[in-house]
């Protein structure tokens, strides 16, 4: 009876193992994502790139856009770019503001090269409207590419032709810029989403372009080629809260590959409240939801004629997908373990938060420097980016000593029940850090308010916010709330 038991502690213990393993597969995508990015100054597209400048009509979407569509459309036409092969086509989607005045006057005052297209019906969604305008650019044989783009985003000068350099290799039917966060008077919100920027598109996306597969074109800046947008219907898919990454991927899998240019530069204005990020994150968190279960037969199974079905795709997809369950998933399984067998569960502890730590510098140090300009502005947020919480949570797996001495030094004392007590609160730390998020939203709107949600967020991590953005997503698609699309409010703060 005695070996019995030993043998089923033993398997429970080895069980509980593997469910932490799996709950640290984010950290381990995050390493294995940082070792393979040096291997884009080898393996990448610009041996097949050329200098090429195609008739580009350019599609922007536009809904009570006013404050911003002139200053863009005025930064598109200086690009260095010829201006006989770039053609402005706003399709203004029943704006009530004073948008078509605004976008009039424009190609009034630079005829045949802005094009006013207005929708007497609108409010059908984003996809719908570049639907419209692709109707009409697509039926003129003079469009060689198309670039859709936000109506507030800034394109720098050289962007255009760095991307359209990618289109010379006709393999190529997608290329996708870097967009970086670039208001004015930035605050402390702003500045993670910079840095998350960073990481995401400037680190993921040469990742992406090392492994052969694209899993987004930046809804803000995506180059077409003619052909394929044809060879996906010479339509953008609709019935999703993620019409950019299904295009993306509709793209792919008729065969054309997918090219992010991280030196095309696109500054784009964020938001700068937890609600509106909320927000604007929950749709796209959402999207992927849904993205998830469309594609469902495609998930890891490698095919000769694209790379979303490899193995590495789905495994940086599904991290990020399932995020907030892995995180949950290895909390429980320590907590189990501590009950269980307590030296085991720290010695694990202390070798998660090792890995974690050892990768995060790594990576945060890798990524700051691609991007100087903005790491300078943004560097307490770089630091900050997991959250003091998890930094604390670092230093103390490093350096266990020096926890004991803190408490000592506090006047505490470390008996088992309060050793106990501190381990729970440890390895729960990311459950209780997406509360302290749900907190930070749920206090912004009250007097003094935003001062005590910055300081949350940057205890619990912004990491932890999109976090419990994916876990409000979750509920949102059990549920089956509204789908609709909400526009992020934009009001030109972007500096150009």
């Amino acid at each position: 009876m005695t070996a019995d038991l030993t043998w089923l502690q033993t398997a429970v213990v080895i069980l509980l193992l593997l469910c932490v393993l799996v709950g640290t597969l984010p950290v381990i995508n995050t390493g294995l994502q940082f070792l393979s990015l040096p291997l884009h100054a080898f393996r990448n597209h610009y041996g097949k790139a050329a200098p090429f400048h195609p008739n580009v009509a350019v599609v922007i979407p536009a809904w009570n856009e006013g404050r911003v569509i002139g200053p863009a459309i005025e930064r598109l036409l200086q690009l260095e770019y010829p201006a006989e092969r770039l053609r402005v086509f706003v399709v203004d989607d029943a704006s009530d503001d004073d948008t078509p005045e605004v976008v009039a006057a424009t190609a009034a005052a630079h005829p045949g090269r802005v094009v006013h297209l207005r929708r007497q019906v609108g409010g059908e969604g984003k996809a719908h409207t570049l639907n419209h305008g692709l109707d009409v650019v697509l039926a003129d044989e003079w469009t060689e590419a198309v670039l859709i783009m936000d109506a507030d985003v800034i394109f720098a000068r050289d962007s255009l032709r760095k991307l359209t350099r990618h289109l010379a290799d006709e393999k190529v039917g997608a290329v996708t810029a870097y967009i970086a966060e670039g208001s004015r008077d930035r605050n402390y919100l702003t500045r993670f989403i910079a840095v998350e920027y960073i990481i995401g598109q400037l680190s993921a996306r040469r990742t992406q372009n090392v492994l052969g597969a694209m899993a987004c074109l930046a809804g803000g800046a995506q180059l077409h080629s003619r052909a394929n947008l044809e060879a996906i219907g010479g339509r953008i898919p609709a019935g999703t809260l993620a019409e950019d990454t299904m295009t993306t991927f509709e793209g792919q899998l008729k065969g054309r590959r997918a090219v992010f240019e991280p030196h095309a530069r696109v500054l784009a204005e964020e938001p700068r409240s937890i609600d509106a990020l909320w927000k604007q994150r929950l749709r796209w968190a959402r999207g992927n939801v849904q993205l998830t279960s469309i594609y469902r037969s495609l998930w890891f199974r490698p095919s000769r004629e694209h790379a979303l079905g490899s193995f590495s795709f789905g495994l940086a997809w599904f991290t990020i997908l399932l995020l907030p369950a892995f995180m949950l998933l290895a909390a429980a399984a320590l907590l189990v373990l501590l009950i269980l067998h307590s030296d085991i569960a720290e010695f694990v502890f202390r070798f998660m938060w090792i890995a974690a730590a050892c990768i995060y510098l790594f990576s945060i140090l890798f990524s700051v420097q691609l991007d100087p300009k903005t790491s300078r502005h943004a560097w307490r947020e770089a630091i900050m980016f997991p959250g003091l919480g998890a930094l604390l949570l670092m230093l103390i797996a490093l350096f266990p000593w020096a926890f004991d001495a803190l408490i000592r030094a506090l006047g505490g004392s470390l008996t088992e029940q309060t050793r106990f007590a501190w381990a729970v609160v440890f390895f729960l730390w990311g459950p209780i850090s997406m509360l302290g998020i749900w907190l930070a939203r749920a206090v912004e709107p009250l007097p003094g308010g935003r001062f005590l949600a910055g300081l949350l967020v940057y205890i619990c991590g912004y990491g932890s916010l999109l976090c419990a953005v994916t876990v409000d997503s979750y509920l949102k698609e059990w549920r089956r709330a509204d789908a609709t699309w909400i526009k992020t409010e934009k009001i030109g703060r972007v500096d150009s």
